[in-house]
C-alpha cells in the first residue's frame, strides 16, 4: 500500500482550511499592495529571461565547445541550471527566514542579488565568470517562495483564483520584455554602430541588456519601501483601514487568528510532511521540470542550424518569438484563467493544463519535419504559432497548483516553510530540467538518435507519470477562512 493511500486523521497537522458548502461572496482584492507587489515580480522575469535569447549564441562566440555547433546544448543546459541548483541550496533557508523577519527584508536581499549577478553575467568573458555570475543570482534569490507567501497573506479563499492568476500573468509580461530586451539589445554595436562604437562594447557585447535588467531590479528595490508587511507579526496595524479606500481582504486584515499567538513558535519541517502537502508540492516538482525543459528547448531548438534539424533562428528573431508567446500567454491568463477556475475547478484546470504537454513535444519535429522537407516559411511559422498556442494552455497548470499548495497549509505561520519546501523543490527539478534536456538534445543530435528527435520521445514519460499523479489532488480546494 503507498503511503499516499493512506488516509490522515483530522489532527492539528491537517489543513486548516475546511471545505465549505456555502457560496461566499467574493472580497476584494486590495489592489495597491498587490500591485506593487507584482511590479516587484516582474523584474525577476525580465531579468532571467533576457538571457535566454543570446545564451546559445555566447556559447559559440565565447567557443567554449570548440567549435562544435551539437555541443551549445550541453553549456547551454548547465549554464542556465546554474541558477537554480544554487536557489535549492539556500531557497527554503531564506522562506523560514521570512517567517521569522518577515517578507519584507527577504525581498530586498533577492532583488539585490539578481540585480549584481546581472551586471556580473554582462561583464563575463568565460564560461567560468557566468558560472560565478549565475551561482550567485540563485543563492542570494528566495524571492518567488516568499512572494507566493504574500499573495496567500494578501487573498482568501474567495478571490485566491484571482490573485494566484496574477502571478503566472506577471511572469509571462516580465518573460515579454525580457525576452525581447534581450534579443532587441544584444550585440548593440551591430545595430547602432553610431552610438555603441567603443572597444568596451566590442568586449561585452551582451552587457546592454545585462545593465538594463539590472536597472528595473534597482527600481523594483526601491518599490519594496512602499509594500506593507504581511507576515502577521511583523505588520502594523491600521488605525484608519478605510482612509485610502482599499479594503484589504480578511485575511490580511484580520487579527483574530490563533495561529498568530504561534507565529513565533518554529515548526518542525517533519511535521509538515504529511499527505495534503507533499501531494501538492510533488504536483509542482513535477510540473516545474517538464516546464523548464520546454523553455531549455525552445531557444536551443530556436538557434540550432538546418542541417540539425533546428530552425536557425538569430537571437532577435528568437527573441521576437519569445516576446510573443510571453503577451499571449500573459493576456490569456489575465482575461481567462480566474473564468476558467470558476468554470472547471483548479483540479480540471491543473488536468486540462498539463494535458498539453506530449503534443507541445510533437510540435518540435513536425517543425523539423517541415523545414528538411523544404516547407514554405509560412507553414513553419503556422506549427511555430501552434505550439506556442499550446504551451499557453499548459500555462493553466502553473497557477492552479499554486492555489492547492497555499490551501494546504495547516496554519498560516508555516505558509513561508511550505513556499520554500516547494520552492526547493522546484529549485531542485529546474536545475536538472535544463542539463537533463540539453544533454538529450546534444545527444540525440550528435548520434542522430531517432532521427535526432529521442529527447522530445524521453520527456513525454515524466508527463505521463504526471497524469498519474495529478489524480492525488484534492477534488476541491479547502475553504481556509471557516475557522479563522
Amino acid at each position: 500500500m503507498s503511503v499516499f493511500d493512506v488516509q490522515g486523521s483530522e489532527t492539528e497537522t491537517s489543513p486548516l482550511l475546511h471545505k465549505t458548502t456555502q457560496t461566499k461572496q467574493k472580497t476584494p482584492l486590495p489592489k495597491l499592495q498587490i500591485g506593487i507587489l507584482m511590479l516587484v515580480q516582474m523584474a525577476e522575469p525580465i531579468a532571467c529571461m533576457s538571457i535566454y535569447p543570446y545564451i546559445n549564441q555566447l556559447i559559440r562566440e565565447l567557443d567554449i565547445t570548440g567549435g562544435n555547433d551539437a555541443a551549445v546544448g550541453y553549456y547551454a543546459g548547465i549554464i542556465e541550471s546554474l541558477f537554480f541548483i544554487s536557489e535549492s541550496l539556500t531557497v527554503l533557508k531564506w522562506s523560514r527566514l521570512s517567517d521569522r523577519i518577515g517578507r519584507k527584508p527577504v525581498l530586498m536581499i533577492g532583488l539585490f542579488g539578481v540585480g549584481l549577478s546581472m551586471l556580473c553575467f554582462g561583464l563575463s568573458t568565460s564560461f567560468w565568470t557566468i558560472v560565478v555570475s549565475r551561482c550567485i543570482c540563485g543563492m542570494l534569490n528566495g524571492n518567488s517562495g516568499v512572494m507566493r507567501s504574500m499573495m496567500g497573506e494578501l487573498t482568501d479563499s474567495t478571490n485566491m483564483a484571482q490573485g494566484f492568476a496574477l502571478i503566472p500573468i506577471t511572469w509571462c509580461f516580465g518573460g515579454f520584455f525580457g525576452f525581447l530586451m534581450g534579443g532587441t539589445l544584444a550585440r548593440p554595436q551591430d545595430h547602432w554602430p553610431n552610438l555603441f562604437a567603443g572597444q568596451f562594447w566590442a568586449k561585452y557585447p551582451y552587457f546592454l541588456p545585462c545593465a538594463v535588467a539590472a536597472s528595473i531590479v534597482s527600481v523594483s528595490f526601491m518599490l519594496v519601501f512602499l509594500l506593507e508587511e504581511t507576515l502577521a507579526t511583523k505588520r502594523k496595524r491600521k488605525r484608519n483601514s478605510n482612509a485610502t479606500g482599499e479594503q484589504l481582504s480578511e485575511e490580511y486584515r484580520s487579527n483574530e487568528s490563533p495561529s498568530e499567538n504561534m507565529a513565533n513558535v518554529p515548526v518542525p519541517l517533519r511535521s509538515l510532511l504529511i499527505r495534503s502537502i507533499i501531494i501538492p508540492l510533488a504536483n509542482q516538482t513535477f510540473l516545474a521540470f517538464l516546464d523548464i525543459c520546454i523553455f531549455a528547448l525552445m531557444p536551443l531548438f530556436y538557434s540550432t542550424p538546418h542541417y540539425l534539424g533546428g530552425l536557425g533562428f538569430a537571437p532577435q528573431t528568437i527573441g521576437l518569438w519569445m516576446a510573443l508567446f510571453g503577451i499571449i500567454d500573459g493576456l490569456f491568463q489575465a482575461l481567462f484563467f480566474a473564468k476558467i477556475v470558476d468554470r472547471l475547478g483548479p483540479k480540471r484546470t491543473f488536468y486540462t493544463g498539463i494535458s498539453c504537454f506530449i503534443p507541445i513535444m510533437v510540435m518540435f519535429p513536425v517543425m523539423s519535419w517541415l523545414v528538411f522537407s523544404g516547407g514554405a516559411d509560412y507553414m513553419v511559422s503556422i506549427a511555430l504559432l501552434c505550439q506556442l498556442l499550446l504551451i499557453v494552455a499548459w500555462d493553466l497548470s502553473l497557477a492552479s497548483i499554486l492555489m492547492f499548495i497555499t490551501a494546504s497549509a495547516p496554519t498560516k505561520n508555516v505558509l513561508g516553510a511550505i513556499n520554500g519546501m516547494g520552492q526547493m523543490t522546484v529549485s531542485i527539478a529546474r536545475a536538472v530540467g535544463p542539463m537533463f534536456t540539453g544533454s538529450i538534445f546534444a545527444f540525440s543530435k550528435d548520434h542522430n538518435i531517432l532521427g535526432g528527435h529521442a529527447v522530445f520521445v524521453v520527456l513525454c514519460i515524466p508527463a505521463v507519470g504526471m497524469l498519474w499523479l495529478a489524480a492525488y489532488l484534492p477534488k476541491e480546494l479547502q475553504n481556509r477562512d471557516e475557522d479563522e
